[in-house]
């Protein structure tokens, strides 16, 4: 196999941070219009309430089969890869009928106007739910022989279906928002499903044809095609019946007894890592500590404050785990390991934690100056006027740069594990999630919506500090030393430290009297800090610029 996974991963995050801005994007420009036009109650319903669904059902009935299956194509046979992953879709028929029930019969609503159409949106949310993990299997190996472009493609589509799908009834019928929301789900994610298995069946019908020299499209580029088909004698798929599962004489022949063991421990994992990850938002569902309106201005706020994450780490944890997965392996010793590819991943691992790390100061010390501009602009001056959400948007900076070191930490850890390991690790998850779960109830009485993001910092310095110490533990005897990364250089700290200062003098002097001429002031001081930090790690840009610039010849070349 020749494709080069260092690069893989990169194009990876790359098209994902630009499909993430594009679908953020978007999103946002919804939700002003539904705060506008609809009304805060309806949108606290949607993205606080349903999503929430969505984002359980989903994460636990996928994450643990397309984790373990992950790092495992060169030890288990494709078949039972995909007699695994085959197993998301019962599992997730399961969850929804359990979770849909909790909805409807537990959580409370408190707006018997909108009891149908909820009732209607959770159904709907499940549906869509098992409509996706339809196409886990195709999406598998879409990601694992590097088809980046074939999910950023999909990706767009979703986008489109979804936002046209809902706009054109909301905009008919302003009372069918729910009803809106759910028929875009459904219809986005059909889209997506019946794509992948439309161009996975056009792939394997043309691959022998390209392996003969005789496939020639009017539609797809020549180079295009080079791309798709070069160095992919391993895509042992021969007809589009390959991604159903199927009885292969015995249970054994059909599943791997160690795969099962991998899966169900980051199921296990999975359901503490929601908690943690949701925990807010099931607090906000569970108790009435907030009423729809107030949870919908908390996840807009929310929303803007977490851009980071989403735009730029989310992506970039996505592609480190893929590429830890396949240059270390889970089970041996670093010593007896390829040294080449365990110094190649230190060296990722180290220079991703800098840049990541550099990411969040920026959105730390840029978002006390700029939280009320971006919130003034987004929501009107009736939005900032309480003065909570500003407070609330400054204190999620904070929390960013927690997320954007623990984010890579973690997913090192979790890509390195062993499954022992891992089934410690779940133990020591449920510690976490219990005390997330309880600071964030006993946090948001003291403290209003900000307990929290206190309580969300809390329990992510606990969850880094874990990690630091298993990746020192796993280097240690050994010359390498990833963490360093951790540690940006003092000519960026100093520039960044004299650019928040203007930047904050700006806001207490200019910014009520001129937005733009603030807005000015603070693109020219971050201007000149990511030059400070690009000259002080002018060797990572360097061979980041030659790793794209070489790809680019090559293309070209083709």
């Amino acid at each position: 196999m020749g494709r080069n996974l260092l690069m893989s991963s990169l194009e990876n995050a790359s098209f994902n941070i630009i499909f993430q801005i594009l679908f953020r994007c978007v999103t946002f420009v919804i939700n002003a219009w539904v705060i506008r036009n609809v009304g805060h109650e309806v949108l606290g319903i949607m993205n606080v309430r349903l999503l929430l669904l969505e984002s359980t059902i989903l994460f636990l009935s996928r994450e643990p089969f397309n984790r373990a299956c992950l790092g495992q194509k060169d030890e288990f046979s494709w078949r039972q890869l995909i007699n695994q992953i085959w197993l998301s879709v019962p599992v997730s028929c399961v969850l929804s009928i359990v979770f849909v029930y909790i909805w409807l019969n537990w959580l409370p609503l408190g707006h018997p106007e909108h009891a149908f159409q909820y009732t209607f949106g959770c159904w709907s949310v499940a549906l869509s739910c098992v409509l996706e993990l339809c196409s886990a299997n195709v999406a598998l190996v879409a990601q694992l022989f590097c088809f980046i472009k074939l999910k950023v493609a999909l990706d767009t589509l979703h986008i489109f279906v979804r936002t046209l799908l809902f706009l054109s009834i909301v905009i008919y019928d302003r009372s069918l928002a729910l009803i809106a929301f759910s028929v875009a789900q459904v219809g986005s994610i059909g889209a997506i499903v019946v794509s992948y298995y439309i161009f996975f069946y056009w792939y394997i019908k043309n691959k022998p044809l390209y392996g003969k020299g005789a496939l020639k499209s009017k539609v797809v580029p020549e180079a295009v095609l080079h791309r798709l088909y070069d160095n992919m004698d391993d895509f042992q798929f021969t007809s589009i019946l390959d991604f159903l599962p199927k009885y292969s004489g015995s249970v054994n022949a059909m599943f791997s007894k160690k795969l099962g063991t991998l899966t169900l421990s980051f199921a296990k994992q999975g359901v503490v890592k929601q908690l943690l990850t949701e925990g807010e938002k099931y607090v906000m569902s569970v108790s009435p500590v907030m009423s729809f309106s107030e949870q919908a201005t908390y996840d807009v706020v929310n929303n803007l404050g977490s851009l980071a994450a989403r735009f730029v780490f989310r992506p970039i944890e996505d592609s480190s785990y893929f590429y830890f997965t396949q240059m270390v392996s889970r089970e041996l010793p670093l010593h007896k390991q390829d040294q080449n590819k365990i110094q190649e991943s230190c060296t990722v691992l180290s220079q991703v934690c800098k840049t990541v790390s550099s990411i969040g100061l920026l959105v730390l010390v840029f978002g006390q100056s700029y939280a009320r501009t971006l919130l003034l602009l987004y929501g009107g001056e009736s939005f900032v006027a309480s003065g909570l959400p500003v407070q609330l948007l400054r204190s999620h900076c904070l929390a960013i740069v927690l997320l954007a070191v623990n984010g890579v930490t973690e997913c090192y850890a979790f890509a390195t594990m062993t499954s022992t390991q891992l089934n410690s690790y779940n133990y020591l998850m449920v510690l976490f999630s219990i005390s997330f779960l309880l600071l964030s109830y006993v946090l948001t009485y003291v403290f209003g919506p900000v307990g929290f993001i206190i309580s969300n910092c809390i329990n992510m310095f606990a969850r880094i500090v874990h990690s630091v110490h298993f990746i020192s533990n796993k280097y240690k005897g050994t010359d390498y030393k990833p963490l360093e990364g951790l540690y940006v250089g003092k000519f960026f700290l100093l520039t960044l430290f004299i650019a928040g200062c203007v930047c904050k003098l700006s806001e207490n002097k200019i910014s009520r009297d001129s937005i733009i001429l603030h807005i000015s002031i603070g693109a020219v001081s971050l201007l000149f800090v990511l030059l400070a930090w690009a000259y002080e790690n002018r060797d990572l840009v360097i061979r980041v610029y030659k790793k794209f610039w070489k790809k680019e010849d090559k293309v070209s070349l083709d």
